[in-house]
């Protein structure tokens, strides 16, 4: 199976086979390759609300070296999904139509409750045992972050997807390097609305485990955890308090771009967004009352994949 995320700040693969009958419900997927590259398709889309060509033509360079991986690994099926920023833009046939010429498959723009969906069977799918149920899993992309509520019994029981990421974020409230208390006072206020919106609409208050995916979460993580370089393996599944992320957040946006890539496991691509992503993550646990959130490295790309398999 090969999995293609695009997102507002990146793109994905993997490329998977399935796992042996016998290995269980819950046995992850048996990888194969996993890739992401920072595109930024959605620069400036919020302003705009259209998709910048070099936007598009970054997105076309990565896009045709993940088609050469899935031709040469033998992918028996192909699914491209695509979120925030396409779901957005007036020249969204343009994005179609080169998607179509590179990799010979239409990106699915997917509804936002079919992104929950694909979320939370990516997370939750592989979890420990001993995670306690419901769970709330927040997926915190560039453009939007999706909230869902579910068990592994029932699945996704509620859902929504509200338009606050790192990307658009970043753009709309945090121009500064690093940026002023006054900057971040108005991300946190605009965050906060739409989190308080999303647990309206869901019962995210009433969850026994918080599950935080992408890589805004997976790098306040690793930093949280004080590692030296990007190690999946570790981050998978590491739980980290409230406070660690509080602490982890107000460093970063009292840092400026240059002090944030210094730090050995900051993606060059995420160090100019990072901090409006650790803000969206401690709002988050603040207004739902979590006092820690489990990291997973598994998520929509994940679902996509599992999506994939025969009926």
């Amino acid at each position: 199976m090969a999995a293609i995320d695009c997102g507002t700040n990146s793109i994905r693969l993997l490329v998977a086979d399935l796992p042996e009958e016998s290995a269980g419900p819950q046995a992850p997927l048996v990888d194969l390759t996993r890739r992401m590259e920072i595109v930024r398709l959605g620069q400036g889309v919020d302003r705009t609300g259209r998709l910048a060509p070099e936007a598009i033509e970054r997105t076309r360079v990565a896009l045709a070296s993940y088609a050469a991986d899935i031709e040469k690994l033998g992918a028996e099926r192909v699914r491209m999904c695509a979120t925030s920023a396409s779901r957005d833009a007036a020249n969204a046939a343009d994005f179609t139509e080169m998607v179509l010429r590179t990799l010979g498959v239409a990106p699915e723009v997917v509804t936002g409750d079919e992104e929950a969906r694909l979320s939370f069977t990516g997370a939750v799918r592989g979890l420990p045992a001993d995670a306690k149920e419901p769970f709330l899993v927040v997926d915190i992309g560039g453009g939007s972050t999706e909230f869902v509520v579910g068990d592994r019994a029932g699945g996704v029981r509620a859902a929504v997807s509200v338009d606050i990421g790192c990307v658009r974020m970043t753009e709309r409230h945090l121009p500064g390097d690093p940026p002023t208390s006054e900057q971040v006072a108005a991300a946190q206020a605009d965050i906060a609305a739409a989190v308080d919106r999303a647990l309206a609409v869901v019962p995210g208050r009433e969850a026994a485990t918080l599950v935080g995916l992408a890589g805004s979460v997976t790098t306040v993580v690793a930093i949280a955890e004080g590692l030296r370089e990007y190690e999946p393996e570790r981050i998978h599944h590491a739980r980290v308090s409230y406070e660690a992320v509080a602490q982890v957040t107000a460093d970063l946006l009292g840092q400026t771009r240059a002090q944030r890539l210094a730090n050995p496991v900051m993606h060059p691509g995420r160090a100019d967004v990072i901090g409006a992503g650790a803000l969206v993550l401690r709002v988050i646990m603040e207004r739902a009352g979590m006092p820690s959130v489990v990291a997973s490295e598994h998520d929509i790309l994940d679902g996509i994949a599992w999506s994939l398999q025969p009926a």
